[in-house]
């Protein structure tokens, strides 16, 4: 019996050239790929955010944070489960458009999936789709028979349920940069 368990893991960084390599090396090192991969803006100002999503076990994941932690750059690093997280993904379709408008199971399958038609051209249309992985999936197979012309899935964004105490420390590093 395997205990891995699926980990988002949550890094606070300055966006200084090289990080993402140092960082995806010490993933490197230990053979762990990356089930999915982000980064945007953080709630603060000049700070970012890396979400990574993997498969380990507790204590690696441990030690994967640890030394992501020690990289001059990282903030700080957190790491979760699915249940201690909301998370979400989105997916872009691009659709030939004459499959729009002679089936009708089309625009049933875009309903029932809740997504949202955000372009139509005459040759083609572009459906967008937020949810989780298993949902955005579904949806690709299902418009495969149907002219798929394109397809991409971001990474997963998540935010924690609990309170990370990320805020102080970012405030604070805020700060320092304002008074430099």
């Amino acid at each position: 019996m395997s205990d891995f368990t699926k980990y988002t893991i949550s890094i606070y960084t300055e966006n200084n050239v090289g990080l993402l390599n140092r960082i995806s090396a010490i993933f490197l090192k230990r053979h762990i790929d990356f089930i999915s991969f982000s980064t945007s803006q953080s709630e603060i100002p000049d700070v970012f955010r890396f979400i990574i999503v993997v498969n380990m076990t507790e204590s690696g994941v441990r030690k994967i944070v640890q030394q992501i932690e020690k990289q001059i750059d990282v903030i700080r690093a957190f790491y979760h489960t699915d249940e201690e997280t909301i998370f979400q993904e989105s997916a872009l379709y691009k659709v030939k458009s004459s499959s729009l408008f002679e089936e009708r199971q089309i625009q049933n399958m875009i309903k029932d999936s809740h997504a949202n038609i955000v372009t139509v051209s005459p040759e083609f249309f572009v459906i967008e789709k937020t949810g989780f992985r298993d949902e955005i999936e579904a949806l690709r197979e299902a418009l495969a028979p149907h002219g798929l012309l394109q397809f991409v899935r971001s990474g997963r964004i998540s935010i924690s349920k609990e309170k990370m105490g990320i805020s102080e420390i970012l405030n604070t590093f805020n700060h320092k940069i304002k008074t430099k």
